[in-house]
């Protein structure tokens, strides 16, 4: 008889039918929390679209209209609703394209340190021995750097090597390889630990008889059993390395000054919050604030609906 394959339909059933939506459905903090989380995700990647200005348009930005108040003010202009920074560009523009860029950042050094970690985390737990101490003895000096100060002695060192000319090139490249490397111990612990468990039961000893090689076993066989962990873990490092790029933008050593990153514009506006201009530092603050509670928040959830213990 021919084998019938699932259709789209019945893999979407199967999902809405499953404990994790079921978790998800009948959590309001969680639906809130993605709610934003998208949102503000769909916000950013559409910021040239539903932005009202360009801030990377010199020849739309007049100086003159630099640090006006909101529109609700007396002096507020209605072309720009959340009022301009110092340069004259629109807050809230400036915010989504900012935004954007955050984001960019994030995901990608998440994604940087998920395909490092991983992968040492899997060579560390099935290899054993003194591959596993010397991955371990790696991991356990990291950790005892905070990841802040790792990015910013990575970022120092990239300015020293590379030519001054080509700092503001290189920047956000820099810092994803910054976040990203300082983030990978965890990933390669969870593995590590995932896979020491998973290596040792019947499916992978009966692939090994057969002649299996051991990368298609980690591959195939290793790899889908601990990515549930790695997911929570992903989603919860997205909302690290969100700050941590807003932490070293802020401190002067993350994206350039002409790049509005949240980080950025927290750091312009701080310099003119006691001369009354608290917009240009509150409204990217505040953003930054909303976007990495509602990734918490939902990362929070997330942990909880993996964990079979609280089913």
């Amino acid at each position: 008889m021919e084998q019938v394959q699932p259709t789209t339909n019945s893999r979407v059933q199967r999902f809405f039918d499953s404990d994790i939506w079921y978790s998800f459905a009948r959590n309001p903090v969680a639906i809130i929390s993605a709610i934003v989380t998208i949102g503000m995700i769909l916000a950013a990647a559409f910021a040239p679209l539903i932005a009202p200005h360009d801030p990377f348009d010199l020849a739309a930005i007049d100086i003159m209209d630099s640090s006006m108040p909101p529109v609700w003010d007396a002096y507020g202009d209605p072309r720009f609703i959340l009022g301009t920074d110092d340069q004259g560009r629109g807050i809230l523009s400036t915010i989504l394209y900012g935004a954007r860029i955050s984001l960019i950042v994030g995901f990608s050094s998440v994604v940087f340190s998920m395909i490092v970690g991983i992968t040492l985390g899997l060579i560390s737990g099935y290899a054993g021995g003194r591959t596993d101490a010397f991955i371990m003895r790696i991991a356990d000096i990291q950790l005892s750097f905070p990841a802040i100060l790792i990015a910013l002695l990575i970022d120092g060192v990239a300015r020293g090597i590379v030519p001054k000319e080509l700092h503001t090139d290189i920047s956000i490249y820099v810092l994803i390889f910054a976040i990203g490397i300082s983030g990978w111990v965890q990933y390669a612990r969870t593995v590590r630990g995932s896979t020491l468990v998973e290596k040792n039961k019947e499916y992978v000893q009966a692939a090994r008889v057969i002649g299996i090689r051991p990368f298609t076993i980690l591959r195939r066989h290793i790899l889908p059993n601990v990515m549930g962990p790695v997911m929570v873990i992903a989603t919860i490092h997205l909302a690290i390395a969100i700050i941590t790029e807003a932490t070293l933008s802020f401190l002067g050593v993350g994206v350039p000054p002409t790049t509005p990153s949240l980080g950025t514009l927290i750091r312009i506006g701080n310099e003119y919050l006691f001369s009354g201009d608290w917009w240009i530092t509150i409204f990217p603050g505040a953003t930054l604030v909303i976007l990495v509670l509602a990734v918490n928040l939902l990362g929070d959830w997330m942990r909880d609906a993996l964990n079979p213990k609280l089913r």
